[in-house]
């Protein structure tokens, strides 16, 4: 398969387009064909190491991705596709399948195929939406989903979230999905927002 790749740190350019293998789902894992992904400021920031940031954040950085040299070769954390091969514990995808994800920590989504657990990240794309756009909202809003479900939201429940940023409409409007009081706090500038009901569509 092809996939965007580098094997230092640095600019754009250390990347580079090159056939590899192609990987292989694990029993709870799915095989998803990339039909689009994004460039974010993680992909940025760990291909440069964080050099930006300070050499504490640069060394902290390559600690967890490789001292002298990536350990991941492929950037990429959020996708949006189709499931084209699933492993044998596999229960909630099946085959044809249109799925959105992010893949946070083990990142590849710049490649042609990734394989995802069944438990991770990944969801079924909503009717009506292209692939360009479920794989744009990924990072925000499953990261924020992934947040509330380990919360184990129920209705009623009230919950507030002190963080102002490109989580906090997704985990807004899935409070409200879930009819619970959501609560946003905000510290630039300083502020609680505070909204029982959905507001008008």
């Amino acid at each position: 398969m092809r996939a965007v790749i580098y094997d230092r740190y640095g600019p754009p350019e250390v990347q580079r387009l090159e056939e590899v293998e192609p990987p292989l789902p694990k029993d709870d894992e799915v095989l998803v064909k990339i039909h689009a992904t994004t460039v974010n400021r993680t992909d940025c920031e760990i291909r440069d190491a964080n050099r930006r940031n300070g050499w504490a954040v640069m060394l902290l950085s390559r600690l967890l991705t490789g001292l002298l040299r990536p350990k991941q070769r492929i950037l990429g954390s959020e996708l949006a596709g189709e499931v084209v091969a699933v492993g044998a514990a596999v229960r909630d995808f099946a085959v044809g399948d249109r799925v959105f994800g992010v893949n946070a920590w083990t990142l590849g989504a710049h490649a042609e195929y990734i394989c995802m657990r069944e438990s991770g990240a990944l969801a079924p794309m909503p009717a009506g939406v292209t692939f360009a756009e479920a794989a744009a909202v990924c990072d925000g809003g499953m990261l924020a989903l992934q947040g509330l479900r380990s919360a184990h939201l129920r209705q009623g429940q009230r919950f507030q979230r002190r963080q102002f940023g490109r989580w906090l409409i997704s985990w807004v409007w899935l409070c409200f999905r879930a009819t619970a009081t959501n609560s946003v706090e905000s510290s630039s500038p300083r502020r609680l927002l505070s909204w029982p009901s959905p507001p008008p569509s």
